[in-house]
């Protein structure tokens, strides 16, 4: 049973085009028009600052062209709660660092909106099944619900996103911490700037890693 103190809105729940979505173009273009040649891209996900993560993880992704095939690896993270995962791009390829956190109901934590100048907005959602694109940023019943898990999947992803890739300008960030270690997402830091619905804990980012 999810921890949560209040219920997530699940497919319904969308992140604002304004607080973290890419508007990416949906449709890939031809395969003439970018590199078709398969890389190898890792990023070593590490706990975001200033929000009490202990968890650890990885990520690798194998590019063909628009074709993403990836893996996840994520421990130490809340359990039996849901995991948002992204592919960030259009930012500064990086992670937030102290000096971006700011005040959360009183507390210094790192809220996703925090981050959007190092990672930029959301090209893809790392969705276990089901659409990818950003209009499933908060998909919450389609995201890994463990503290310690792994994810693999393959998918087509857009050209922006591919093209970030092959720039090492694209950042992998999972969410969801437990900043006061009660063992739920609830509302010490206030609701989500993403959805009011939803508290800051189930949308903060927890583990950040560029893909080079």
């Amino acid at each position: 049973m999810n921890k949560l103190l209040i219920p997530f809105a699940v497919a319904a729940a969308v992140l604002p085009l304004g607080a973290g979505v890419a508007s990416a173009d949906a449709t890939p273009h031809a395969a003439t028009e970018h590199d078709q040649s398969t890389m190898v891209s890792f990023a070593r996900l590490s706990p975001v600052v200033n929000n009490r993560v202990t968890g650890l993880g990885n990520a690798t992704v194998q590019l063909t062209g628009d074709n993403a095939q990836i893996t996840i690896h994520v421990r130490g993270l809340l359990n039996d709660a849901p995991h948002a995962m992204h592919i960030h791009l259009r930012g500064s390829g990086e992670c937030p660092e102290a000096d971006d956190s700011t005040l959360l109901n009183g507390h210094l934590a790192t809220s996703t909106a925090d981050g959007l100048n190092d990672y930029g907005p959301i090209g893809t959602s790392l969705t276990t099944h089901g659409d990818t694109s950003p209009a499933s940023a908060l998909a919450i019943d389609r995201f890994p619900n463990a503290g310690t898990y792994t994810y693999v999947r393959t998918i087509q992803v857009t050209d922006d996103v591919a093209r970030a890739i092959r720039s090492d300008n694209a950042v992998i960030v999972v969410h969801g911490i437990d900043y006061n270690s009660n063992g739920k997402y609830d509302n010490v830091l206030g609701s989500s700037e993403l959805d009011p619905k939803l508290p800051q804990e189930a949308t903060a980012p927890a583990l950040c890693g560029p893909l080079s």
